[in-house]
């Protein structure tokens, strides 16, 4: 006989993603797959023909209650909120769907729905669950999920990067990136900026960071060149390292202090190899999974 814990850990690494998707934080997330946990492990499973669907029925409500919960916090948190960073496989970013699932610009997207919006959004748009199984899981009428999904996926749609570039030309620009910035090459930085770029930059109140959305190349230069003439939570960039790594599906950077991660870096390109946006991510709240090395799976 199948033990139920044994069933569980089979489902874990597609809850994992379904809630993070979801919640757009790891923490938040690894608790919403416990609590599933602790729901399946309490019940009568013989009447469960599908444990993956019963167990991302759970999941998502799970998180839906969560984020609700979660939206009143967030809107009085201290400057830009981003999502939580988590590493990806590379194998991730060569499916373009499940890469722009994860990606940051969509996650920071999906902060504009409403909680409803986007666990339907989630469930239909990027897991692909048929309608009557979302309305099951959410406990709504199909007919009112069809509705959430239209207007989910319409409000995603106008607001979601228009241009994927490939991995090796992101990565690319994420090197001559990354060397402008150290190099303080203030041609070659404003160069590989667009006109219409943006930084996010996420301390939480905890490190210093940029209070507001920055827009502009020039803005958005000197912020930068700025940050690596002083310093991240008080050390030195002389003692910063800097690795590169596939950051929620996306080439990336992770700047290192001797004993902890100090900052994600992801970017986003337009359909000139310029750079459209960049989240840089230093809320060390927010930077424990990259630090561990913890990678999505799905």
């Amino acid at each position: 006989m199948t033990r139920p814990e044994d069933v569980f850990e089979q489902h874990r690494g597609r809850l994992f993603a379904v809630a993070y998707r979801m919640l757009g934080t790891v923490a938040d997330a690894e608790d919403a797959v416990q609590d599933a946990w602790l729901r399946w492990s309490a019940r009568d499973r013989s009447d469960v023909l599908d444990p993956e669907a019963y167990l991302v029925r759970i999941t998502g409500n799970v998180a839906l209650d969560r984020l609700r919960a979660a939206k009143a916090r967030r809107e009085s948190y201290v400057g830009p909120w981003l999502p939580e960073p988590v590493l990806t496989s590379p194998d991730v970013a060569e499916n373009a769907e499940l890469a722009e699932s994860v990606s940051m610009a969509l996650l920071v997207v999906l902060e504009t729905l409403s909680p409803l919006e986007r666990a339907v959004f989630v469930l239909r748009e990027v897991f692909g669950y048929p309608y009557a199984e979302v309305a099951a899981a959410l406990e709504r009428t199909e007919a009112s999920v069809r509705q959430l999904a239209t207007r989910a996926r319409k409000h995603v749609e106008a607001r979601r990067p228009r241009f994927e570039a490939d991995t090796a030309r992101r990565r690319a620009v994420t090197d001559r990136f990354f060397a402008a910035v150290i190099g303080g090459d203030v041609n070659e930085l404003m160069a590989l900026l667009s006109p219409d770029v943006v930084l996010w930059s996420d301390g939480g109140g905890r490190v210093k960071a940029a209070l507001r959305v920055l827009h502009g190349p020039d803005k958005v230069a000197r912020w930068l060149l700025g940050v690596t003439r002083l310093t991240i939570d008080d050390i030195g960039m002389d003692d910063v390292t800097v690795r590169a790594d596939m950051i929620n599906a996306s080439p990336g950077l992770l700047l290192d202090a001797p004993d902890r991660c100090v900052s994600a870096v992801t970017m986003d390109l337009d359909d000139a190899g310029r750079i459209s946006a960049i989240q840089v991510v230093l809320n060390p709240d927010k930077l424990g999974a990259v630090e561990a090395g913890r990678v999505l799976e799905l």
